[in-house]
């Protein structure tokens, strides 16, 4: 046997281990992660943070808001490129593209919201699928490896009748084998799930039309369900029946892209007009009540904070902050004014936090003040996606592209 090429083979099956370790050791399959919470589980946090990131790579996949998806090597990504919507799916190690869908977005988008053309939808991956839902109201499945196309829908007649009229930033969530969306516009709106293998409609619920805003599910006593939020309410959603189990007024305006955060039976939701809103939803009697239990009047259009042992992290008009889940008062708030938005993670041992303005900042986990760990340049234009973290890499999606920094 030549030994000297069995070494060869071994030393290069090791190399492949360890990188599919580092891009496989914190999945983020969806919009906030895999739970859908803001948090990334596994992360080690350097002892010392370097005083630079290494860019490995940089690929772009067109204009968008919308923040990768990452399972194992694949990194999923949606954009805009002339007047078609791409998904790409990249090699999250190398950065080579292992498959493109183009397909026509039709819809354009104009007036104040102009200068973000492209999808603010982020892919969600499960069960060997990858769902997008496109500015324009466009929502494709396809199979995850091949990038073949299973069911796309696009029409009123798709959607079970519903008329779709609006600049959709809500992202899909997969349930029980379903591919759930919130379509609809001018008053009125339809949650629908589709069968993900085979995009059938499933069932629908009609209601208000949607904020741009993504859901959750909560549990209460065995009994799921969708939390989000509507053009006019926070309400919740039976998945057993499709029924509306509760709701509480919360019109943001002008926009609202938060999710609702869930802690046990409360869910609190913020939104810029209205500040930041905890509500207590309970079962008596075989119904659902929801009753408000604080508010505060700081809110925000676009972060959603994160929920980290009885504190919410977040950031409002500029600054970030830290709350009480208890009873919403303002633990801290940071001097610095840092643009409009910022897209927050919850690493453990730290927060990393990507602002508007692409800088990286991490900082800690505080109930007392803002301290800062470290700050790194990661865009040159305007970044609104969140971070995907894996390892000892960090995805950033900027204006048109994404780029694999690495903590050496």
């Amino acid at each position: 046997m030549n030994y000297s090429v069995r070494l060869t083979g071994i030393f290069s099956v090791c190399v492949l281990l360890v990188v599919s370790t580092a891009a496989s050791a914190q999945d983020w399959s969806q919009w906030r992660g895999t739970n859908r919470d803001g948090k990334l589980s596994g992360f080690v946090a350097p002892q010392t943070w370097p005083k630079e990131l290494t860019q490995k790579w940089k690929v772009t996949v067109g204009a968008g808001d919308s923040s990768p998806a990452l399972e194992g090597r694949r990194l999923y990504a949606f954009g805009r490129q002339d007047a078609n919507e791409v998904i790409s799916c990249l090699d999250a190690v190398s950065g080579e593209i292992l498959w493109r869908d183009t397909y026509p977005a039709q819809f354009v988008v104009t007036g104040a919201s102009a200068r973000h053309p492209g999808p603010r939808s982020s892919p969600v991956a499960s069960d060997g699928k990858v769902c997008v839902l496109g500015v324009g109201g466009i929502l494709s499945c396809l199979d995850a490896a091949t990038g073949k196309v299973l069911w796309r829908k696009q029409s009123t007649a798709d959607f079970l009748d519903t008329a779709y009229q609006f600049e959709s930033s809500m992202s899909p969530i997969v349930v029980d084998g379903m591919c759930i969306a919130y379509i609809g516009g001018k008053g009125k709106g339809s949650i629908i799930a589709f069968d993900l293998a085979s995009g059938e409609a499933k069932w629908k619920y009609s209601g208000d039309a949607p904020a741009p805003s993504s859901p959750v599910i909560m549990t209460i006593n065995s009994d799921r369900q969708i939390v989000t939020i509507s053009e006019k309410q926070v309400i919740g959603v039976s998945l057993a029946d499709r029924t509306l189990q509760w709701q509480v007024p919360f019109a943001a305006r002008p926009v609202n892209t938060t999710t609702p955060v869930v802690d046990g039976q409360t869910v609190i939701v913020t939104g810029q007009g209205m500040g930041t809103l905890a509500i207590k939803v309970a079962k008596q009697n075989g119904k659902f009540t929801a009753e408000p239990i604080w508010t505060i009047k700081t809110g925000s259009s676009f972060t959603t904070p994160v929920l980290r042992e009885g504190m919410l992290f977040g950031y409002a008009v500029g600054r970030f902050n830290c709350l009480s889940v208890q009873s919403g008062q303002e633990l801290w708030v940071d001097t610095t004014s840092r643009g409009q938005s910022a897209a927050i993670v919850d690493a453990g041992s730290c927060l990393i936090a990507l602002t508007i303005n692409g800088e990286l900042l991490i900082y800690q986990p505080s109930d007392k003040q803002y301290i800062e760990l470290a700050r790194y340049k990661v865009a040159e234009s305007e970044t609104w996606a969140h971070p995907v973290v894996a390892g000892k890499s960090i995805f950033i999606r900027d204006k048109d592209s994404v780029i694999l920094w690495a903590i050496e």
